[in-house]
C-alpha cells in the first residue's frame, strides 16, 4: 500500500483540482446557439489572424475529432512531427493544414457536423476519471497532466474560440459567470510555469487578484526549486495584481499583449514580479 501510495504523482504545485466535466454540454449548446444565429456574412469575419469565423469553427471541429479519436477510440494514426519541428510549430501546422481543407465546407454543413460531434465530446468528458493520467499541458510545464488539467484546458479553449467568434461579429464576451470563472480558474494554473525562471526567497508570494462574479484571488509561492499555487496569505504579499476579467483571459490568450494588461491593472509591492506574473499565457502560443 505505501509504495502504492508514493507512485502516485504530486500534482499540489498546480492548486486545488478543477472538475470542468458538467459543463461541456451547456457549452456546446452555447456554441451551436451562437453559430445558428450567425448570417451570412458573419461566416466570413476575421475571428484572429488569418482565420475567418468559418476557418476558427472548423478548428473547433478538428479539436473535437482529435480528442474523440484519441481518447475515446485509441485512434494513432496522423500527422507526426517533421524533423526538428517543436511542438508549437506541429500544433500550429496541423491545425492550419486542418483549416484549409475545411474552407470547402459549406457554414451550414460545418455547423451541423459540430452538434453532432459536439454532443459526442461532452459526453465523452462527463465519463472521464479526472485522476487519470492524459494529455501534457505545455502551458503549465506538465506531462503527463491529470486528465482534471486536459480536460479544463480544452474546455477553456472551446470558451474562448466562442468568444473570439462573438467579438468577430459584434457581440461582448458571454457574461455566465459559472464558465468565465472556471476558465479564469485554469488559466491562472500556468502561474508557476510561468515564473519558473524567476528566483525569489522561499516565502515570497505573488497574489493575482480578478475582479467581478467570475474572479478571485489566486495565490503563488516560492518554494526553493519552483513556484507552487498556494491558498493566499494573510500577511503582505510581496506583490499583488489586480486585474477586471476581460483583461485577464485576454492576456492569458494573447488577445491583449502584458504590457496593455499591466496599464489597465492595479499592482501593488514589487512591480517587477508584479511584471513577471503578468507574462502568463495559458494557450500554445
Amino acid at each position: 500500500m505505501e509504495s502504492q501510495l508514493n507512485d502516485v504523482p504530486d500534482h499540489s504545485w498546480l492548486g486545488a483540482p478543477i472538475d470542468a466535466r458538467s459543463l461541456f454540454a451547456s457549452e456546446q449548446a452555447a456554441l451551436m446557439a451562437t453559430l445558428r444565429g450567425l448570417t451570412p456574412a458573419d461566416w466570413g469575419r476575421e475571428a484572429v489572424p488569418g482565420w475567418t469565423v468559418r476557418d476558427l469553427a472548423a478548428h473547433v471541429l478538428g479539436d473535437f475529432y482529435g480528442r474523440l479519436a484519441r481518447d475515446r477510440d485509441g485512434h494513432r494514426e496522423g500527422p507526426a512531427f517533421a524533423p526538428g519541428e517543436t511542438l508549437e510549430a506541429f500544433i500550429h501546422r496541423i491545425n492550419q493544414e486542418w483549416v484549409d481543407a475545411y474552407r470547402r465546407v459549406s457554414p451550414a454543413a460545418l455547423t451541423d457536423t459540430l452538434d453532432l460531434i459536439g454532443g459526442q465530446v461532452a459526453r465523452f468528458f462527463e465519463a472521464t476519471d479526472p485522476d487519470a493520467p492524459s494529455l501534457g499541458v505545455s502551458w503549465a510545464g506538465i506531462d503527463p497532466a491529470p486528465m482534471w488539467l486536459d480536460s479544463a484546458r480544452d474546455f477553456t479553449e472551446f470558451w474562448t474560440h466562442r468568444q473570439q467568434i462573438r467579438h468577430a461579429t459584434d457581440q461582448g464576451t458571454d457574461p455566465d459567470p459559472r464558465s468565465l470563472s472556471l476558465v479564469l480558474d485554469t488559466f491562472m494554473r500556468a502561474l508557476p510555469h510561468t515564473l519558473r525562471e524567476v528566483t525569489a526567497p522561499v516565502g515570497t508570494q505573488i497574489q493575482v487578484r480578478i475582479d467581478g462574479p467570475a474572479g478571485g484571488t489566486w495565490a503563488v509561492t516560492a518554494t526553493g526549486d519552483h513556484w507552487s499555487l498556494t491558498e493566499p496569505e494573510a500577511e503582505r504579499p510581496a506583490a499583488v495584481v489586480c486585474l477586471d476579467a476581460e483583461t485577464a483571459w485576454r492576456v492569458c490568450t494573447r488577445g491583449i499583449q502584458p504590457e496593455t494588461a499591466l496599464a489597465d491593472a492595479r499592482v501593488v509591492g514589487d512591480r517587477a514580479l508584479a511584471e513577471a506574473a503578468c507574462q502568463i499565457v495559458s494557450i500554445v502560443y
